[in-house]
């Protein structure tokens, strides 16, 4: 069962005791007449005390003030739109793709005294960094169906972003934290570790979603790095991960064959006969050079 929507503490933000006066989410929900769709990847995240969380490590703090944008993904019916709002977000943003959420949040942005600002648009269309000023920080449960495509996207420019706070599928989180060596290491995790610093927070059961997804769900934060982990050109790194991953089990010198195979490797100083689960990504940086 769904954890009640409670909290012990009550802010002395205005905003904060506005939104924790609305009526409850289920009811919000209810009202406006919306269902999850899946073929939006959609889960509604209702549990109050679990969004605040979020939110937490987000770091966001009650009357903390903090400067910059919070940009939320996807935020449905708005469960965890209120936790950052009563966490102290100042100015937040919430880009939703369906229209039907519009009204289920509207009550929400009227409680917000213009904190809130939604964006009715989809996120793969649009310039995250262009939603508000520096610093800013994502935070989402992210559709599971386009979760992964958001964030390489947004890791085309990591350097605008203070950090990303994101909910993923399981087996998602840990392929961005897997080590190398680690049956689940691959492309985004070099990709990811290469300009992030990367941690799984907590796990997030199935039951604290309306309805419940058939997988387990983890929260994920990712801190860009000032500098990349090694230096590489980030399109030639990625034509090495995507050939030796094409073909993890085979050897390097047949993985990136058509790249140069031995020739390359040689250059790099990797022996042919790794496979490509073996490497760091110092390892596969050297190799990108190489090109």
């Amino acid at each position: 069962m769904t954890a009640p929507e409670v909290e012990t503490d009550l802010p002395q933000d205005p905003i904060a005791r506005a939104v924790l006066s609305l009526p409850p989410l289920r009811d919000a929900i209810a009202a406006a007449g919306l269902s999850a769709k899946k073929s939006l990847g959609q889960n509604f995240l209702l549990d109050l005390n679990l969004t605040r969380r979020i939110a937490r490590a987000a770091g966001l703090v009650p009357g903390g003030l903090e400067t910059g944008t919070t940009i939320e993904i996807g935020p449905g019916p708005g469960g965890l739109t209120r936790a950052l709002l009563i966490q102290g977000a100042t100015k937040l943003v919430a880009v939703e793709r369906d229209e039907r959420a519009i009204t289920a949040l509207s009550t929400l942005v009227e409680a917000s005294g213009g904190r809130l600002e939604l964006v009715c648009a989809d996120a793969l269309d649009i310039n995250a960094e262009d939603l508000g000023p520096a610093p800013r920080r994502i935070v989402a449960n992210l559709p599971y169906n386009v979760g992964t495509r958001l964030l390489l996207n947004w890791l085309e420019t990591p350097e605008r972003f203070a950090s990303f706070t994101l909910m993923f599928q399981r087996e998602v989180a840990e392929r961005l934290v897997a080590p190398a060596g680690g049956e689940a290491y691959g492309r985004l995790s070099v990709l990811a570790q290469w300009l992030c610093r990367v941690k799984i927070l907590f796990d997030v059961p199935a039951t604290a979603f309306t309805p419940p997804p058939k997988i387990k769900s983890s929260v994920v934060q990712l801190v860009p790095r000032e500098t990349p982990l090694a230096p590489a050109d980030r399109a030639d790194l990625e034509r090495v991960t995507a050939a030796a991953f094409a073909q993890r089990r085979k050897m390097l010198r047949q993985s990136l064959k058509g790249l140069g195979g031995d020739a390359l490797l040689e250059r790099a100083g990797i022996k042919p006969t790794e496979r490509p689960e073996q490497l760091s990504i110092e390892d596969f940086c050297r190799i990108a050079n190489a090109l």
